[in-house]
């Protein structure tokens, strides 16, 4: 168990009318560099994201395409998760509010609110927004408008449930008095208190009649529960919580969350009715609430009936994934709106990561092969730029984890740039070239690169958070590992001794001219088939059996290998899951996080040579840095990994 304590992040669940846009990705990407930052920390995180289902929105769009709701949201819900694991997450669970789990409980979280004496029955008779799926009094508008969406709303009447909010709307204010760091940034707290609590609270419909595809009211089963009600409590419903008693261990572990990271447009409903439905419950409040500003296009907010809209996936197929990564770290900032363009994410692309990161990580591989055949040793020959850098480097750690904190992911990629900045001009202010012409100098040449692998090796430590797959090729170039937290603001120790750079450097980032940019953008959009509509993605997951065919090239772009397990250990945190070393005859031992610990134990693993795909994108699993996956059969009730003992290790599989 982790001895910083745990730590439990959410995202806004999003909802599931259609493909989310590059700006809602943007929350889950911001959640995910914090989760892994926890983690690297030493915290035992918990990270959950998913989809909100239900409401009115969604029942109409499938009644439009001749669907029934679930299957919209199937279909919809399937998107979301495309796009999120398209943008390399780690999240831990992935919920649906259609999750049976999640519907029981809601049903009986309303009734104890019903029987405890918070929720009654009346009828409404006001203005309702149909996009935020909210109901608004007078005092709420914003020139006659939806002060979240800036759509007009319209009369509403119907019967309904309310939920007296007067009863815990001056415990929440003190709350929030009394916890200054309870609503980030500062100005969404000052919005939430004087635009809504302090004026005083409207009871709040919890209920409605006119609405069908909802979680029923069990009592009253011409009622559906507000989907308002339905979707925060997902919160406390995908770890177990049961409000009659007896909830999972997971909850007991990890509630109340340390961070839910969420849109600024839902503010409202985060850090007042969600607090307020939690003391009814009894529970305690989460720690902080950060609603993040919106990712702009051409500074107008992204609306797909506008047509200004980016989708991840269109962004990965240009640039790749940790460039969009990056993009929005770094530009979307702690308190006003970011924005994306095209010409904006080439532009980042090309200055910060081609040219500062790149281009660094390059020459420094290259040199330390032409002049050393990829090895150096620090020789303690230093000159007055050493103190400089060294003192950089090991104060980048500190001060990374200082912006984190603040929940300021752009400040915090700027300290670790500045240090990848710092070892561009330590090579200008040592010459490496020019050490090299002079034999008596090998030794000073000898530390200066030295000193720049190491602080390279510092920084794309740093960097993982933000771009795992950059942090881990630019380690697997200068032969370094991974150090625990505790070390990374130590110099001199950071290179794998007994290992090499790589001999061929990789180039990390290809740098794109405007015009041809403009020239793929005009290709790809005039060439690219449209995307199945959703009735077309539904009757083709009714119609589909067995696996869809791949042809030659597919295949051939997955690399297996022979590799030999050289240790096997359980991971605390997963009970199915083996942490495997391997040695795949490149020199750099690969670690894979398999699903195989039911059938095997660590003693039957060590030893054997079995085949990996070696080219599969990493992915984080329970804290482990899975770099690839082993091939094994399902043999019905037992799962056996497919040796090849008298195969030599690196052998490339056809």
């Amino acid at each position: 168990m982790s001895t910083k304590g745990t730590y439990y992040i959410t995202t806004a669940i999003a909802y599931t009318s259609g493909k989310p846009h590059i700006g809602n990705v943007s929350d889950p990407v911001v959640a995910d560099c914090i989760a892994r930052f926890k983690r690297m920390q030493g915290y035992d995180v918990y990270f959950q994201t998913g989809t909100d289902e239900h409401g009115k929105k969604n029942e109409q769009k499938a009644k439009a395409q001749g669907m029934t709701p679930k299957e919209f949201v199937d279909g919809t819900a399937a998107l979301v998760k495309e796009q999120f694991d398209l943008m390399n997450l780690s999240y831990d669970h992935f919920i649906r509010t259609t999750d049976d789990y999640h519907v029981k409980e809601v049903q009986r979280i309303f009734k104890k609110f019903y029987d405890q004496g918070d929720i009654y029955k009346g009828s409404y008779e006001g203005l309702y927004c149909d996009e935020c799926e909210s109901f608004l009094t007078e005092s709420q508008l914003v020139d006659g408008k939806c002060p979240d969406c800036g759509r007009p709303p319209r009369p509403e009447k119907e019967e309904a449930y309310f939920f007296k909010m007067s009863n815990y709307a001056q415990r929440l204010i003190d709350h929030i008095n009394s916890h200054p760091d309870f609503i980030q940034p500062v100005s969404r707290r000052n919005e939430m208190m004087n635009n809504f609590l302090l004026p005083g609270l409207q009871d709040l419909c919890v209920s409605r009649t006119s609405v069908k595809w909802g979680v029923p009211v069990d009592f009253d089963p011409k009622h559906a529960v507000y989907v308002w009600l339905d979707a925060l409590t997902n919160y406390i419903t995908g770890l177990g919580y049961h409000c009659e008693g007896g909830s999972d261990e997971r909850f007991l572990q990890y509630w109340p969350a340390a961070l839910h990271v969420i849109g600024k447009d839902i503010t409202r409903f985060h850090t007042i009715y969600w607090p307020i439905f939690l003391m009814a419950l009894g529970l305690p409040l989460p720690k902080q609430v950060f609603g993040h500003p919106w990712m702009l296009m051409d500074g107008g907010k992204m609306s797909k009936s506008a047509g200004n809209v980016i989708y991840a996936d269109d962004l990965v197929d240009v640039f790749d994934v940790d460039p969009i990564r990056y993009f929005i770290l770094r530009e979307l900032p702690f308190e006003s709106d970011g924005n994306i363009t095209w010409d904006a994410v080439n532009e980042r692309t090309n200055s910060d990561l081609a040219n500062v990161l790149g281009n660094l990580v390059h020459r420094t591989v290259s040199m330390v092969n032409k002049y050393f055949e990829g090895k150096v040793e620090n020789c303690m020959v230093t000159g007055p730029e050493d103190q400089d850098l060294l003192a950089a480097a090991a104060a980048t750690r500190d001060l990374v984890a200082e912006k984190m904190d603040q929940l300021r992911t752009a400040d915090a990629l700027v300290e670790i740039f500045n240090l990848f900045k710092r070892c561009n001009k330590y090579i200008d202010e040592t010459t490496p070239w020019a050490l090299a012409k002079d034999m008596f100098k090998y030794a000073r040449l000898s530390t200066v690169l030295y000193n720049l692998v190491d602080c390279i090796a510092m920084g794309a430590s740093l960097l993982f958070p933000f771009m795992p797959d950059t942090s881990i090729a630019i380690l697997r170039q200068l032969g370094a590992v991974p150090l625990p937290w505790e070390e990374l603001d130590k110099n001199g120790n950071y290179p794998n001794k007994g290992g090499f750079v790589t001999k061929a450097p990789v180039i990390l980032f290809e740098r794109q001219e405007q015009k041809d940019l403009h020239a793929l953008l005009e290709k790809k959009f005039s060439q690219q088939a449209p995307a199945p509509k959703m009735e077309e993605r539904v009757q083709l997951n009714r119609e589909m059996k067995g696996v869809a065919q791949i042809d030659v090239e597919h295949f051939a772009g997955v690399d297996l290998r022979v590799a030999k397990i050289i240790d096997c250990q359980p991971i605390k945190r997963a009970k199915k899951l083996l942490k495997l070393s391997l040695d795949d005859g490149s020199g750099i031992v690969r670690t894979v996080a398999s699903g195989i610990a039911p059938w095997y134990k660590p003693e039957e693993l060590t030893g054997h040579h079995v085949i990996i795909v070696s080219n599969l994108k990493p992915a984080t699993l329970c804290g482990v840095e899975s770099q690839g996956m082993i091939l094994a059969a399902d043999a019905g009730e037992e799962v056996k990994v497919i040796f090849v003992d008298n195969i030599p290790i690196g052998s490339k599989v056809r």
